[in-house]
């Protein structure tokens, strides 16, 4: 079983209509090469735009407008399985908040990862649940990211044509207890939509993203924002797609671009066979 997947990257500034401009040529020049599954990096849709709260939607807000518009038209219009980075919501999941919960009402908003289908639904939703509040040595130095953004809490695995899929969000990469239980669960492709600082990129992104395919037997496309934002803003890109054996398939530098590649869900399985890592689990 194979499926031509792409790891969309871009260099997104504080304009959302310049942002969704090069998503959609992103994402079209992705399906012209094939693909059927296509991720898109983290924060796509506005990067340096201030306080999040501003760009935020309520879950199911899909006018052709919105965010959530876009990316389910995107999904239809090409017939692919679309991994949307994450965009910002105001609001909780429908399905595990009551209607006095929904909203969050601090300001913040969370970092949505929402996967659509071939015919534009949205069949999946992921909050990032770590968030990067860490000192790095460069101009921007100080990353808070809990101040605009509220944790998510709940791990989400979706079945798709493609292979059921892991959801994380960038930062989420660092912490291998959530992928192995993504791994527990059965995920075949984990995505990890980005955007890596360059100077922890450099030093951590692909040796990280190996480890996560190694040990858990599964592909890896991982989407990053590529370049230089703002005087203090730049990040690492090197978007790949990687297989369970923890070979770079197709890989991408700096700027936008995609790296592409064709996943076999049957080396996988080989893999898992010969291997058998699930059975011997002790803990």
């Amino acid at each position: 079983m194979s499926t031509r997947v792409a790891a969309i990257q871009m260099v997104s500034s504080a304009s959302v209509e310049a942002n969704l401009d090069a998503a959609a040529r992103l994402i079209g020049a992705a399906a012209a090469d094939g693909a059927e599954l296509v991720l898109l990096p983290e924060v796509f849709a506005v990067l340096e735009g201030g306080p999040m709260r501003q760009y935020g939607e309520i879950e199911g807000e899909a006018g052709e407008n919105s965010i959530q518009g876009f990316l389910s038209t995107q999904a239809r219009q090409h017939q692919l399985i679309l991994v949307g980075g994450t965009i910002p919501l105001i609001s909780r999941p429908a399905r595990l908040a009551s209607a006095d919960d929904l909203l969050i009402q601090d300001g913040r908003v969370r970092a949505s990862c929402l996967v659509y289908d071939s015919q534009g639904d949205q069949i999946a939703r992921y909050d990032k649940i770590h968030l990067f509040d860490v000192m790095v040595n460069d101009q921007q130095s100080q990353y808070s990211e809990s101040r605009s953004y509220e944790a998510g809490d709940e791990i989400v695995s979706v079945d798709t044509p493609a292979g059921h899929l892991g959801l994380s969000v960038c930062y989420d990469m660092r912490f291998p207890e959530l992928y192995r239980e993504l791994f527990r669960r059965g995920a075949e492709i984990v995505t990890v939509p980005a955007a890596f600082t360059k100077v922890t990129g450099e030093a951590h992104w692909e040796v990280i993203l190996r480890a996560r395919a190694i040990e858990n037997q599964c592909y890896v496309i991982a989407a990053g924002q590529g370049g230089k934002h703002s005087a203090s803003r730049e990040t690492w890109g090197q978007s790949m797609i990687i297989d369970p054996w923890g070979k770079v398939l197709s890989q991408i530098a700096t700027g936008e671009g995609m790296a592409i590649a064709e996943i076999d869900l049957n080396y996988l399985r080989e893999i898992r066979e010969r291997m058998p890592i699930k059975e011997h689990l002790k803990l």
